[in-house]
């Protein structure tokens, strides 16, 4: 049998929708795994780099009051990747030196620049990690609105009422029945594209820090008062890694 003109455009027609719908779609959801996907990379790179700094800044402080009057100084407002078994635990003191270069000519000289060399690397490291937080925030807006730009573009309902005159041909369409009409709604609703949660759901916010320069007259007083927290095995342990001679 010959097939009807009628039929073959119709049929045309409804891929050409499904193709523009769904091809649609794809492209919104590969990006959406894509901005996942960058938000595990940046959390994995730059959130673990800051966590080794704030953590060899918490060992140094030591005393859990020294340690909020410096994230007080340094306009931190979270007590990020604190525990108190930080400052205590050998193990992880070592682990977290490990590979530091360490400079001075006498244990306290080292200990007051060691504390200067984590802070500067924090600067540096919350200062790339705030400018890949923007990066994903513009990727975020930009899916938001390819999601507001299908939904302009492809009302569901809309596109599912078009079809559905194509085969009636004309005729009274069935969706005005109550049933079609609640099973219309649940079928939309499952074909909703949901848009990314706040980048911040996933990274904690860093607020910029001050320069070293900004906060080291303040933060002299907590290091000498620090300093003597510490006892001889931590200090020769850390110290031992500087290939400078010493004197005590």
């Amino acid at each position: 049998m010959k097939p009807n003109i009628q039929d073959v455009l119709a049929y045309e027609i409804k891929k050409d929708i499904a193709d523009r719908y769904f091809g649609f779609r794809k492209l919104i959801e590969e990006d959406k795994l894509g901005l996942t996907e960058k938000i595990r990379q940046y959390s994995f790179i730059l959130e673990k780099r800051i966590s080794f700094d704030l953590i060899r800044i918490y060992i140094l402080l030591k005393d859990e009051r020294l340690i909020q009057s410096f994230l007080d100084l340094a306009n931190i407002e979270e007590r990020l990747f604190y525990d108190t078994f930080l400052t205590h635990s050998q193990h992880i003191q070592e682990r977290v030196f490990e590979g530091v270069r360490i400079r001075g000519l006498t244990r306290f000289n080292c200990f007051r620049n060691l504390m200067e060399d984590c802070y500067k690397r924090l600067v540096f490291h919350s200062e790339r990690y705030r400018e890949k937080f923007n990066e994903l925030i513009d990727y975020q807006a930009t899916i938001d609105e390819e999601i507001k730009m299908f939904y302009r573009q492809n009302d569901f309902g809309s596109i599912m009422g078009f079809l559905h005159s194509l085969n009636d041909a004309g005729q009274s369409g069935g969706m005005e029945g109550g049933m079609e009409v609640g099973l219309l709604q649940e079928l939309e609703k499952k074909m909703d594209i949901e848009t990314p949660p706040p980048i911040e759901h996933y990274l904690p916010i860093i607020p910029p820090l001050p320069s070293y320069k900004e906060i080291s007259k303040d933060l002299q007083p907590m290091l000498k008062e620090a300093y003597p927290l510490h006892d001889e095995m931590f200090l020769d342990t850390v110290i031992a890694r500087s290939s400078f001679p010493l004197w005590r």
